[in-house]
């Protein structure tokens, strides 16, 4: 008899837990938005219009199958009133200026959307009576970033170059104020409440079209006929499948109540080492599993976006970091997480979907990602 794997279910903690993600309408939360649902669980969200009709969410038809609400981040009385409202049991904060290079031309924007923004989920957290775990996630950009070879820990500091970064960084302090103010770990048995905060790596997945990620770029460039723009093919990332720093946030999630002060704070999900790779050698893989497709390097070009618009008349290209690696021991040794993706089945899974996704039930599509994923 053919023996059938045990699926990673989370020893069902999610099934009929009432669960607030942020952000769903994006790429990051409509995955995870699909995750919770196949899980059992009763899903709202909170978030901005999708960035294109061709996103994820839409295309998996999700604001039919979850309490989808439209609403700015930054309006902290209408965010307020929805956690009161709703009443979450746990709260996934994604909603995000998510880009480096939209942020140097949205600098204002992208710092009252990510630092401001984190400050009200925060704080609407805190006035909750129902919700009793916070995840917000953040970006490994958070780090004060050497470009060094060893991975970031989660003691080390915090930066940023670019306003993104630094928006990114000042969120974990501000979660880690709120955590140690009012939601102390040690003393837990008064409030009830946990914080923690996660970093995952460069993430890639089906369903991001957002502008100046490389492989949505790549994508509409082998789509559309052209040649693939590779403006920083040396840049080093450290790669993974959208799939793998949700599946820290949930482990993590399932596990953070029983056990606050082991399993509250920050906490890295990146690949493994072995899945850095440069700009260039992914563009390669995109072409190799898509099946077709050229690329060619601009780094020598002056950049004619409205970004680089934003710099004087030497129209230099905005500053992006060459080297970024974040160190995982922590979440494999303390909370039993790893990840199960090289870099070749994250690229093929990616490309998988943007083949199939317009002929097929794209829910469907993602339920069967996820299953294959969780039964590794």
């Amino acid at each position: 008899m053919k023996q059938i794997k045990k699926i990673n279910n989370f020893n069902d903690y999610f099934r009929n837990k009432k669960v607030l993600i942020t952000g769903h309408t994006g790429f990051k939360g409509s995955w995870l938005s699909i995750w919770l649902l196949r899980l059992g669980a009763e899903v709202a969200g909170y978030a901005l219009d999708p960035y294109t009709p061709k996103d994820n969410f839409v295309l998996a038809g999700l604001f039919g199958k979850m309490n989808d609400i439209r609403g700015d981040i930054r309006d902290f009385n209408k965010l307020n009133s929805v956690v009161d409202n709703y009443k979450p049991e746990i709260i996934f904060h994604l909603a995000a200026q998510p880009l480096v290079r939209e942020s140097y031309e949205i600098p204002l924007e992208t710092i009252e959307t990510n630092v401001a923004g984190t400050a009200n989920v925060l704080e609407a957290f805190r006035m909750s009576g129902s919700a009793k775990i916070l995840i917000v996630i953040t970006s490994d950009k958070c780090y004060e970033n050497k470009e060094r070879l060893c991975g970031y820990r989660e003691t080390d500091p915090m930066g940023g170059y670019d306003p993104y970064s630094a928006s990114k960084g000042a969120a974990e302090l501000i979660s880690s104020a709120y955590m140690k103010s009012f939601f102390n770990p040690d003393d837990f048995k008064r409030h009830g409440k946990v914080i923690a905060t996660v970093r995952a790596g460069n993430v890639i997945g089906g369903g991001d079209w957002a502008k100046d990620r490389l492989v949505p770029d790549c994508i509409k460039a082998i789509e559309d006929g052209r040649q693939i723009e590779v403006r920083n093919p040396d840049a080093v990332r450290p790669w993974q499948h959208v799939l793998e720093p949700l599946s820290g946030y949930l482990l993590l999630a399932s596990k953070i109540y029983e056990n606050p002060a082991r399993y509250s704070g920050a906490w890295n999900f990146g690949p493994l080492p072995d899945s850095a790779a440069t700009v260039k050698e992914l563009v390669k893989m995109v072409i190799k599993y898509y099946g077709r497709g050229e690329w060619k390097d601009i780094s020598g070009r002056s950049g004619s976006s409205s970004v680089a618009n934003v710099y004087a008349k030497g129209a230099h290209q905005p500053h992006e970091a060459k080297l970024l690696n974040l160190d995982i021991g922590k979440a494999v040794s303390v909370l039993g997480w790893q990840p199960k993706l090289n870099i070749g089945e994250a690229v093929k899974l990616t490309v998988d979907y943007y083949k199939r996704c317009r002929a097929e039930d794209v829910y469907e599509l993602c339920g069967k990602q996820i299953r294959m994923y969780a039964e590794k």
